[in-house]
């Protein structure tokens, strides 16, 4: 068994999903892939039961039964890995704007190089991002900055969906205690790791905008990651943030 598991939500996207089940599971290192799917109306949940005849060892399936959040979706994902053993868990997107084959130097970064949490991140190393109107880079990088400033959380790319995890974080932060489903998901994910002193790091990637099937972002999504990450930091100032003997103390900001 493989001690790396590639993390995907859908939701309608059988567009794209045999080039991603190809992809991940095609690559040189040993991962296997869960893909949790939210009852998709495409029919995408049904084609991957169809792909595990063929990778009957590594592609695994979570159906829940309806479109229940970003964040949900990986909580689950997380849970379902961690009760069977995985050490490393990666989560991305389905519509290839994550290159599959970023895949080896995230899972190396935490297996071999040390880091708790590895970001695949679009503006460590200047702006890289492809196929994106202006408008839409400017207010990804403008909402990365603000997290920066509200938070004093020393990460670029604070909204990044790319990101793999030693599985010791996830037990740490209490998956069952993260409050944000969307857009938040991501900077409270990593506010949490970053509180309680793991060690993240951040590799340059180069995000290309989704080529087939429709965005998930809306207002609502983004007014949550606006408005959730003040409440993050306000929260934080009432919260201990202590592990492995730190009984007692609360991390600096």
């Amino acid at each position: 068994m493989s001690s790396k598991l590639v993390i995907v939500p859908t939701y309608n996207e059988i567009e794209n999903i045999d080039r991603l089940v190809d992809a991940v599971l095609g690559l040189p290192i040993k991962v296997h892939l869960l893909i949790v799917d939210d009852n998709s109306p495409d029919g995408t949940g049904a084609r991957v039961k169809e792909l595990q005849a063929k990778h009957t060892r590594s592609l695994h399936l979570l159906e829940r039964s309806g479109k229940l959040g970003l964040g949900t979706a990986y909580i689950k994902g997380f849970q379902w890995a961690m009760e069977r053993g995985y050490q490393y868990l990666c989560e991305m997107d389905a519509d290839f704007s994550h290159n599959p084959n970023d895949l080896p130097r995230l899972f190396a970064a935490c297996e071999k190089g040390g880091a708790d949490v590895a970001i695949g991140s679009r503006y460590i190393s200047g702006v890289n991002v492809v196929n994106w109107p202006m408008s839409r880079v400017l207010i990804s990088y403008f909402a990365s900055v603000y997290v920066r400033k509200i938070t004093r959380m020393k990460v670029r790319d604070a909204t990044a969906g790319f990101v793999c995890y030693n599985r010791n974080v996830l037990e740490v932060i209490e998956l069952n205690k993260i409050k944000f489903k969307g857009y938040a998901f991501q900077i409270e994910m990593k506010f949490k790791a970053w509180k309680y002193g793991f060690n993240i790091v951040e590799l340059p990637i180069i995000f290309t905008d989704r080529k087939e099937g429709t965005s998930k972002m809306s207002g609502k999504i983004m007014s949550e990651a606006v408005f959730g990450v003040i409440g993050l930091k306000l929260g934080s100032w009432f919260k201990s943030y202590n592990r492995d003997g730190m009984a007692g103390q609360s991390l600096p900001d």
